[in-house]
């Protein structure tokens, strides 16, 4: 594997997307590019975003749509389409990532396969402090998130552990749950093949789930990044939930059709248009 493309949603919170640049400015594998999925941000907080991409050790490129609501993996499929390397690794802007984030997403990829990560909660009084103080997180020790844990400033400590676990990263080839595109590994070929984000799953919910089934439905398996390489997601309110009920009957019904692949209304659209 050559470039690593990775792409980072964020919406209108600039302060946290700095943290998370700050921990991608600081990672051991440079060999990887990072696009930003600005899902509709004000002018304002474009602006300074925008501006925190500046001194970037790694190219940097920034895709942006107006705010229609909640079109997640619309700016997502944007950004896939304007991205340059093989293999793509989905972060959200609210997720802090530890140094050997790249690398370990490096050697978790393989053929056929696609790799969710786990994520470390934080708490909300703890996020505020980490964002009112400008905390590196990213450069900290693993005794320092022992103290969080006890503390209870974060949810779980058993997230930071590197296992060897070897096959056991296959035994659930099949598994569609709790694969987010907070911390998720795919093959550029492989999403394309998919064509990406289906655009109908509009407001919160699903989209993650709906795109993981399909991959698994076009033969592309489940390869375990649990116990190998999490992101510390900061605490933030709950998204608006008015479409879920209606995503989730969407996402049910394409499950239980074996022969669901596509997206009705994907990452195709973009590619289609750099061609001509």
């Amino acid at each position: 594997m050559n470039l690593i493309s990775v792409i980072v949603t964020t919406y209108n919170w600039p302060s946290a997307l700095r943290l998370c640049l700050e921990s991608l400015f600081a990672q051991q594998d440079r060999h990887f590019e990072i696009i930003i999925a600005d899902d509709g941000s004000s002018p304002a907080n474009l602006k300074l975003t925008e501006a925190y991409c500046t001194g970037s050790p790694v190219t940097i490129s920034y895709v942006h749509h107006d705010d229609h609501g909640f079109r997640a993996g619309t700016i997502r499929n944007k950004a896939v389409a304007q991205s340059k390397g093989e293999y793509l690794v989905f972060t959200d802007g609210d997720c802090v990532l530890l140094p050997d984030f790249i690398a370990r997403h490096r050697q978790l990829a393989a053929i056929g396969f696609f790799v969710p990560g786990n994520r470390v909660l934080l708490s909300e009084a703890f996020t505020r402090k980490v964002i009112e103080q400008r905390i590196p997180l990213y450069a900290k020790s693993f005794y320092y998130f022992i103290l969080l844990r006890l503390q209870k400033k974060i949810n779980r400590l058993s997230g930071f552990f590197q296992l060897p676990l070897g096959f056991l990263r296959h035994i659930q080839p099949k598994k569609w749950q709790k694969a987010m595109t907070c911390n998720l590994g795919v093959w550029k070929n492989d999403f394309t093949q998919v064509n990406g984000f289906d655009e109908l799953f509009e407001g919160w919910g699903y989209e993650d789930s709906d795109l993981v089934i399909r991959l698994i439905h076009a033969g592309i398996k489940r390869k375990e990044g649990r116990f190998a390489v999490p992101v510390l997601h900061l605490w933030h309110p709950q998204n608006d939930k008015s479409q879920q009920d209606m995503n989730y009957q969407r996402l049910i019904e394409r499950l239980n059709d074996q022969n669901y692949i596509l997206a009705k209304k994907g990452v195709s659209q973009y590619l289609q248009k750099l061609i001509t």
